[in-house]
Parts: C-alpha cells; structure tokens; sequence
C-alpha cells in the first residue's frame, strides 16, 4: 500500500504534468529555444570575416511562430490583425522597431493589451533569423531574405547582413552606425546552425559612452547590502539628477565616492527624458575636491 509521502509526490508529479502540457506548446518552444547573444569580445577565437554582420534594433524581440507573435519568454504580443496577417506559416525571429532611439515609445506602443491601431502603424517588424537547425545561417538569411521579398509589405523588413575582414573595418562600421544613431552591431557565424542559448553563434557588439557627475547623495542598500551604499544620486554636466546603482565592488560600497566628489560613468545612450542609460559606475575622478 502506497506511502502518504509516496501518495503526495504522485499528486505533485500529476499537477506539474497537467500544468506542462496546458502551455501552449509554442510558447514553450520560443521560452525554451531562443537563440540568444554572448558579448562580442576582441579576442573571440573565431574571425570576423566568418560573421554576417547587422544592425542591433533597439527594439523588442519578438518571435512569429507561424500563428502567433510572442516575446522572447513566450508572451503573447497584442498586435492587430493587419499587422499580423501578411506573415506567413514559417517560424520567424525579429525585433518590432519603430526608429533609432525611440524604445520607450517603441514599448509603450507594443506593451498595451488593446492595440492602437493608428500608433501600430509605426511599427516595423525587423525578421533576422528563419529558424532552422538543418541549415547554417548563411542560407537561412537567404531563406528569410527571399520571403520579406514574396511578402512585398511595407511593415516588415528583412534584417540585412554582410561581411567584413577585420577587426578594423568592423570598428569602423560600428563607429559609423553609432554616429547615426544606432544601438550597435549584430554579428552572426555564417556556417553556424540554429541553436537555443548563448554561444558564440550569435555576438552582440555595443560601445558605451562615458561621461562625469557629482555625486548629490548616498542611496541606503537593502538586502545584502543593508548598512551599504545602494545607489549614487548624482547631477551630470548637463544638470540631470539620476541613481547609479551598479559598477560597484563590496568595498566600494562599504567606502563610496563622497558627496560632492566627482564619478565617472558609462552609458548606452539616452532615455526620451535625455537620463542615461544603464549607467554603471566606472571610478572616482582622483584629485578632483567638491564644491
């Protein structure tokens, strides 16, 4: 006769099975088999020039699985009918994407249950990768090239890719796009099969900026770092107060910059409010006395 432990682990093991099998099955697949990106680094032991390189959209990553758009977790996305309608049944990856520098507004367009219309009309879905293990990416962005062409719609793009033989020369592409407002650099193994996960298939290549604040105040730490510093409030060369609260050790933390001290920091662009973005502690400027 059956345990009262052994009874509970089958009552257990039935409800995560019945809760398993109620996902739908393709938004477990997109939580489960989304190829995502490492950090491109310089020393990478693969060439550049065995990469297809793209734009990185700052948009959100959004998945077509020949039904239905959903995130990257495999969250349903509330696009209207029209917006939807022309893709066909193939598997899709991309980002929605309005223009450069425009995610919050990019966001707030995407995120809302009951879509907009006339505000959907902005967005464009950027499709880079037709998925498919058999084929390496080289023929699948022929693959997915050639469908945004049958396609023939103004609202989605095929993501274009091409090849450089340096180091140099993909620096100074990178420093061109991001001159003009880009985010950064996409570079995909040209021979390399679709896979889920992080590898070094898929490379993501972004500058930051750095740039100098006062420090204006200590935030306290919670958790861990209770009776720490949390957060720096500090005040920019343009005059925007805001919170930098990563970049720092244990002992920075325990001894941080002083108020009136000046910080440097690094950041990926602006939000629309023109605070920056990610910013992350760097050092303290030595010598400098506060005001």
């Amino acid at each position: 006769m059956p345990t009262l432990s052994k009874i509970r682990f089958i009552y257990l093991a039935a409800l995560f099975i019945a809760a398993f099998c109620t996902f739908p099955a393709a938004a477990l697949q997109t939580a489960t088999q989304t190829q995502l990106a490492k950090v491109y680094e310089d020393n990478t032991s693969i060439p550049v020039s065995d990469y297809l390189v793209s734009e990185k959209y700052d948009g959100i990553r959004a998945i077509w699985t020949g039904s239905e758009l959903l995130t990257r977790q495999g969250n349903p996305i509330s696009a209207p009918d029209w917006f939807t309608a022309p893709l066909p049944d193939v598997w899709l990856d991309g980002e929605l994407w309005t223009k450069r520098q425009n995610f919050e507004d990019l966001s707030s367009i995407v995120r809302t249950q009951i879509p907009e219309e006339e505000r959907w009309r902005e967005v464009q879905y950027m499709v880079f990768d037709m998925p498919d293990a058999q084929l390496p990416f080289e023929e699948r962005y022929k693959n997915y090239s050639n469908l945004i062409t049958q396609i023939n719609t103004e609202h989605i793009k095929a993501v274009k890719q091409q090849r450089f033989h340096s180091n140099h020369e993909l620096s100074k592409h990178l420093q061109a796009m991001v001159e003009n407002g880009a985010e950064g650099l996409m570079l995909h193994l040209a021979t390399a099969h679709h896979q889920s996960g992080r590898s070094d298939a898929l490379l993501k290549l972004k500058p930051y900026f750095d740039d100098e604040a006062k420090v204006i105040a200590h935030l306290p730490g919670k958790g861990k770092y209770t009776d720490m510093l949390g957060a720096l409030r500090v005040r920019n060369q343009q005059g925007i107060e805001f919170s930098i609260g990563t970049g720092f050790t244990d002992a920075e933390r325990a001894n941080p910059p002083p108020v009136g001290s000046i910080i440097t920091y690094k950041y990926h662009g602006y939000t629309n409010n023109g605070v920056p973005r990610f910013a992350s502690f760097l050092r303290i400027r030595k010598g400098v006395e506060g005001e």
